[in-house]
């Protein structure tokens, strides 16, 4: 027999039905977060906007930001070059563009990386414990003894200037920090009946670890991953406008104002722009993780609407 349903909402739903859902979800959840954290919501239309750009570049560039017009040497902007020319005739609004791509990319892929070997290295520390929490430990706060910026900039010279360089280098400062926030949240959450219940029926530790206490640290690992992306921006610009980071003639927002300190007083296209894209970039990136914070973070959820 064909079974009947008595109402709309008993009857099996497809796929299309289940995806409409899960948009609306998604729709009301942001208006939600749009009411409740408006900064953060406007920041994270700002970041929204640099991924935009650093993805869509090679349509939204007006020229290629490798061609050089050596009759337009330090020009001006105009017409043909809104934000003007370097040192070398380059269009400069094409290679802030373009340079936007190089950050963000460095940036993600440095914190993805960074963030993923804190996350693992935290977890195990914090539930083996004994001897290899001890010396793990130590390990980090020996990395958390020197500034970042000095300890990437050392890995950058040792290794020599490219990009996968700055990222292994900011990655290496990031992992530290992120173990060590990792392991304060696993070491509550071993504790825990449901863990000890684990223990009881024989789970293995991997087991555990995987599904039982990883999960627990994934809100904190997302507020971690997205206020880190502001860090991972200015540390690949600092190494950049020093030299020990991406390697001309690629662009990245640093090492064009690395090329603008060449020359005092520097003119103020070369400087004004990649010095408000690292900014603006860098403080909707924190100001986004701190709205996520709020939300994810169940001691600060609801203290809003007491207020």
């Amino acid at each position: 027999m064909t079974p009947r349903y008595g109402n709309r909402e008993s009857r099996p739903q497809g796929a299309g039905q289940l995806i409409s859902a899960s948009i609306g979800r998604t729709a009301v959840a942001a208006r939600r977060f749009a009411r409740q954290h408006t900064v953060a919501a406007v920041a994270g239309v700002v970041v929204a906007f640099m991924v935009f750009m650093a993805v869509a570049a090679p349509l939204l560039a007006p020229q290629d930001p490798l061609f050089a017009v050596f009759t337009k040497i330090s020009a001006g902007p105009d017409g043909a070059n809104l934000l003007g020319t370097d040192q070398i005739g380059r269009d400069l609004l094409s290679r802030n563009i373009y340079g936007a791509r190089i950050s963000l990319f460095v940036a993600l892929v440095a914190v993805t990386l960074g963030t993923g070997v804190g996350f693992s290295w935290g977890i195990s520390s914090g539930f083996i414990g004994g001897k290899f929490d001890l010396v793990s430990q130590r390990l980090v706060e020996i990395i958390l003894s020197l500034p970042g910026l000095i300890l990437a900039m050392a890995l950058a010279i040792a290794l020599g200037a490219s990009v996968w360089t700055v990222i292994f280098a900011i990655a290496v400062t990031i992992s530290a920090p992120a173990a060590r926030v990792i392991r304060s949240v696993v070491l509550s959450v071993r504790e825990m009946p449901y863990v000890e219940a684990a223990r009881a029926i024989g789970a293995g530790h991997i087991r555990i670890m995987l599904l039982h206490i990883a999960p627990q640290t994934i809100a904190v690992y997302l507020v971690m991953f997205t206020a880190s992306l502001g860090g991972a921006i200015l540390t690949e610009a600092a190494l950049s406008f020093i030299g020990v980071g991406i390697p001309p003639p690629t662009a990245s927002w640093g090492n064009m104002l690395g090329e603008a300190s060449a020359r005092y007083p520097p003119h103020w296209w070369y400087v004004i722009i990649p010095g408000v894209l690292i900014t603006v970039t860098v403080l909707a990136f924190n100001l986004f993780g701190d709205g996520l914070r709020d939300v994810m973070d169940p001691r600060l959820r609801g203290t809003r609407s007491v207020e």
